[in-house]
């Protein structure tokens, strides 16, 4: 239930809706009277303009630049790690018609695993991958089709990255694996990377999608939808953080079910 509510929050919370939400209220205060006529014009604009910076690829590159602590993996030096851990992430293609209905990853999972197969050939180290139950599946028939590359230990109950870590710790520690290079995105990294150094493992973070100067130009200051969810992904991953950040100042433990 509380997943479903944090899930129902970053909706409803983030961009487009959050924007659009505050648009809708707006309308509803315009509507309402003299009384709260202007501030439902402020609120207007300011849910639009909210709407319009966060569509532009130059306020999504700063943000994704804010949300990407962690420089690339240098897969040229040793790396002290004993597997990789490989998360889910977005929702994946369960039975996909152009698999023959088996299930297919898409997206930034998809990049998640191509790097992380690619990771699994420069080291030779054992993968484990984590998510629920439909993504754990999807990863492991991806990796073993499209990346040649084996899953030894699947985790399939988990369905944020708290638990990701903690029951990725059960399973790894009970292999006698202490230390992991942690696969996620960029964005994701800095949280993904805290929580399983938290629940007891050494982490080398692999960054996958990291941010790229492209040069700009008058286009950086179009919107675009691309540019949208590149924004709301990292907004998401900043506030995050903070939140993680939040509770383990005030002493909250969270128990993973």
């Amino acid at each position: 239930m509380f997943i479903s509510l944090k899930a129902l929050l970053h909706t409803l919370l983030l961009p487009p809706a959050g924007p659009l939400l505050l648009a809708t209220l707006a309308a509803c205060l315009i509507a309402g009277g003299v009384a709260v006529r202007r501030a439902g014009w402020m609120l207007l604009i300011v849910s639009l303009a909210s709407l319009w910076l966060l569509s532009m690829p130059a306020i999504a590159s700063q943000l994704t630049r804010l949300a990407q602590r962690y420089p690339a993996l240098d897969l040229t030096r040793p790396v002290e790690a004993q597997a990789i851990v490989i998360l889910a992430g977005g929702a994946p293609t369960v039975r996909a018609p152009e698999y023959g209905g088996a299930p297919a990853p898409g997206g930034v999972l998809l990049e998640r695993l191509a790097y992380g197969a690619y990771v699994a050939r420069q080291t030779a180290l054992p993968v484990l991958v984590s998510g629920n139950r439909g993504e754990a599946l999807s990863m492991q028939a991806s990796l073993a089709r499209d990346f040649h590359t084996d899953t030894r230990w699947v985790e399939n109950h988990s369905h944020d990255t708290f638990q990701n870590a903690a029951f990725s710790a059960l399973i790894l520690k009970a292999a006698g694996v202490t230390g992991i290079i942690l696969v996620t995105d960029g964005d994701h990294e800095w949280r993904a990377a805290h929580e399983f150094a938290s629940a007891g493992l050494t982490v080398v973070p692999a960054p996958s999608g990291l941010w790229t100067d492209s040069g700009g130009g008058y286009m950086s200051y179009v919107p675009n939808s691309v540019a949208l969810d590149r924004s709301s992904h990292a907004l998401y991953e900043i506030i995050g953080d903070l939140a993680r950040r939040t509770m383990a100042a005030l002493g909250v433990r969270r128990q993973a079910p």
